[in-house]
């Protein structure tokens, strides 16, 4: 693998993905504590987002923080990339930034034969699990990538990954995944039930053992072929067994939050904009999905459910076609970088037409603001004119997009970008995943 060190000021690290290595460090800026010590105070502009945080706020914050600097947060991505395909209008000449998460939605836009995608995202264990996918896509056949990325079990993934893909991989992802290879062999479980999110769905899959009544509920809710029939058996007979003083409980939990990768910021948005709480949220989120789009189909929800996908009810990337699409050239076409947004915009001189910046303003506007309006400075300056930006938020309308400076004389955010309010509304209710109160789609002002 051929890698490129871009800057001398920031740990940003480029992959093409061919057999030389770079060699990437041990330690990243991976969190907003870490990111504050990197940046510094920053410059003195958005200070009106800064909010004050009470002894339980910083306990909150600290536990998310230390979460989420030793583990892989994501295992599977939780937006719905058809979506955002249809917010984004991706073309053959766009080049993209994309926050990596988990890669599935990635490898998704790369279907779409865009020009280039950045895959940007300040933990490198994200990024060595988008390496992973990428090897496999490079070296394996589809029913060995399909046994460990789709049924989350492959018996004889360990010899798979010492004599064809660890090659492949980044020096870092390497020391990663020899520590964590088994989460592909082991029988005790799917790879779907390793990582935070995944613990998260391990633990409710036992809690399905011991209500049985609600597990037969929710494998039917999977197997209706009509909408009429999914709401029957949702309303009477999932729907009264789910919600339980427990679940509720376990749901306003900042630890169950953080482990979703959920940090203390978002769980005061929602509870400030509905009356239930996150509980509440949660609650009508699964009600929407549950009546108004097809179960049957829902990948995402489906694999915490089952600890696998399906080859019917999978994402794009998982697909036998689609796969032979990637493996002949359009996986090349993604560069990882381990970075924050600023980092990485602050490394290149290329342009970018389209980003994905997914839900990360949301911590960003309530602890560093100024790290965000640092950010928010730099997309203005490598955007293409008319370029466009989507992100979601916990909050239907969040504050920082009123008050956010995005640098002196630049004068509020708003006054750069036209917001699709209307479009967006249209494309949240075919939203499969619906846990954000916000989707927001904008241009960039030519």
């Amino acid at each position: 693998m051929r890698g490129k060190f871009k800057s001398s000021d920031c740990a940003v690290w480029q992959y093409n993905f061919s057999r030389k290595h770079t060699p990437v460090p041990d330690i990243y800026p991976l969190h907003s504590s870490s990111m504050v010590r990197q940046f510094g105070p920053g410059p003195r502009y958005g200070m009106s987002l800064k909010t004050p945080h009470t002894l339980a706020d910083r306990f909150d914050q600290k536990l998310f923080d230390a979460i989420y600097s030793r583990a892989l947060v994501y295992n599977t991505c939780w937006e719905d990339p058809a979506v955002d395909r249809l917010a984004l209008n991706i073309q053959n000449d766009d080049t993209m930034l994309v926050i990596t998460s988990a890669g599935c939605n990635i490898l998704d836009y790369a279907l779409t034969g865009p020009r280039r995608i950045h895959a940007v995202d300040a933990n490198p264990r994200q990024n060595a699990l988008l390496e992973l996918k990428l090897a496999g896509i490079r070296r394996l056949q589809f029913h060995d990538f399909f046994a460990a990325f789709g049924s989350g079990y492959h018996p004889h993934f360990r010899a798979l990954y010492f004599d064809a893909l660890r090659a492949e991989l980044s020096p870092y992802a390497q020391r990663f995944w020899d520590r964590h290879v088994d989460w592909f062999g082991s029988r005790s479980g799917s790879f779907y039930y390793h990582g935070l999110s995944g613990i998260v769905a391990r633990a409710f899959r036992a809690y399905l053992k011991v209500r049985p009544r609600l597990a037969a509920g929710i494998a039917e809710l999977f197997a209706t072929h009509s909408l009429d029939h999914q709401r029957h058996i949702y309303d009477t007979r999932v729907r009264p067994l789910m919600w339980t003083s427990g679940v509720n409980w376990a749901l306003s939990r900042q630890l169950t939050l953080s482990m979703l990768g959920v940090p203390h910021p978002q769980r005061k948005e929602v509870q400030e904009q509905h009356e239930r709480g996150v509980a509440g949220f949660v609650r009508d989120a699964v009600d929407y999905v549950a009546r108004q789009l097809p179960f049957r189909s829902n990948y995402f929800w489906s694999v915490y459910v089952r600890g696998r996908y399906t080859e019917t009810c999978c994402p794009e990337y998982l697909k036998r076609d689609n796969f032979a699409a990637l493996k002949a050239g359009l996986a090349d076409r993604v560069l990882l970088h381990t970075a924050t947004v600023t980092e990485f915009l602050k490394a290149t001189d290329e342009r970018i037409s389209k980003f994905v910046l997914l839900d990360h303003m949301d911590w960003m506007s309530s602890y560093y603001p100024h790290a965000l309006a640092e950010e928010w400075s730099f997309i203005l300056r490598r955007a293409t004119p008319n370029a466009r930006i989507i992100f979601r938020s916990a909050h239907a309308t969040p504050g920082y997009l009123e008050h956010l400076e995005p640098g002196p004389r630049r004068g509020r955010l708003q006054d750069h970008l036209v917001f699709h309010p209307g479009l967006a509304a249209r494309l949240q209710r075919l939203d499969r995943v619906h846990t954000y109160a916000g989707f927001h789609i904008a241009d960039l002002k030519a």
